[in-house]
């Protein structure tokens, strides 16, 4: 009888527990599990979007690896992630640096930083195309008014200008957050160490390279990864301004994988497409946890 007055309490507080861990449990599997094997089975057929189904087991997957346009949007991708992560880091830190510590104004300057990650990707791609479209564009038509360019003004005609208009608008869009990120991890380190510098007569880059980096490290694992997943999963920006162009050369693999499931109407070759990037963000977000937590424990 005592054992089963004692085991009453438990065995309800184990059901409670159950009961308030099941809505995360049944949001995680309708919202990511349900959808991964559901697009799992649509890339082992041939599936088109207005016809019916047949099942080809991995010849999608063995198109996949041979398909030039996949691996070229890859190496893409990457490039434009590279750029972007660093740029994000660089400026990242600059404004956290800058904006850490209580003065005055500095409450105006964080709004404004952290304004524009409140903004969708699609709006903020329409604003530069107004911008700077070549046909309906601000700048190019100002900069022919005034004489300062004598017919067509387009940057996306070229490779690095488009890139490059992208990035920039990119870290405008996102470097808020970044920023929020890092300065938190900032005002997380103790002042004991930044004193224990002073006393010792540090200057303030050794300061930042010796304390600040190594102590920010977990915030800049979190940081990168966030960075990393979001630049692989870019789409909005280049569908709006590149559309894919100049010559396909500003294709990511999203925009890859629309293409193949809503124009060519193949859902089970744009399915094993999504199922590779997975893989892909998968194994590159494993290896920055792994190098993460390797120097930690060093």
């Amino acid at each position: 009888m005592r054992q089963r007055r004692r085991r009453g309490p438990r065995a309800r507080r184990q059901r409670l527990g159950l009961l308030l861990v099941a809505p995360a449990v049944l949001l995680v599997l309708g919202l990511f599990v349900l959808p991964v094997v559901v697009t799992a089975v649509m890339s082992l057929y041939d599936w088109s979007l207005l016809g019916e189904r047949r099942f080809i087991g991995l010849a999608n997957y063995r198109r996949l690896g041979g398909d030039g346009t996949f691996w070229h949007s890859l190496g893409f991708t990457s490039l434009y992630t590279v750029i972007v992560t660093a740029a994000l880091l660089v400026v990242g830190l600059a404004l956290a640096s800058a904006v850490r510590h209580r003065r005055r104004g500095v409450g105006l300057l964080r709004t404004a930083f952290v304004m524009p990650v409140v903004i969708g990707f699609a709006t903020a791609s329409y604003m530069t195309l107004w911008l700077l479209d070549d046909r309906i564009g601000i700048v190019p038509d100002l900069l022919r008014k005034t004489g300062l360019a004598d017919g067509p003004v387009s940057v996306f005609s070229r490779f690095p200008s488009a890139l490059t208009v992208v990035v920039v608008l990119v870290v405008w869009k996102t470097v808020g957050l970044t920023m929020l990120l890092l300065m938190t991890g900032m005002q997380a380190i103790s002042k004991d160490y930044y004193e224990a510098a002073q006393v010792d007569g540090a200057r303030r880059f050794r300061v930042f390279r010796s304390i600040t980096l190594p102590l920010l490290r977990p915030t800049l694992a979190l940081v990168l990864v966030l960075t990393v997943i979001g630049s692989y999963l870019a789409f909005d920006q280049f569908f709006i301004l590149t559309q894919g162009g100049p010559d396909n050369s500003t294709i990511p693999v999203v925009y890859l994988i629309y293409r193949a499931g809503f124009i060519d109407f193949n859902l089970g070759y744009s399915a094993a497409m999504s199922i590779a990037l997975m893989v892909i963000l998968l194994l590159l977000t494993s290896v920055q946890l792994l190098l993460t937590r390797s120097r930690e424990e060093s």
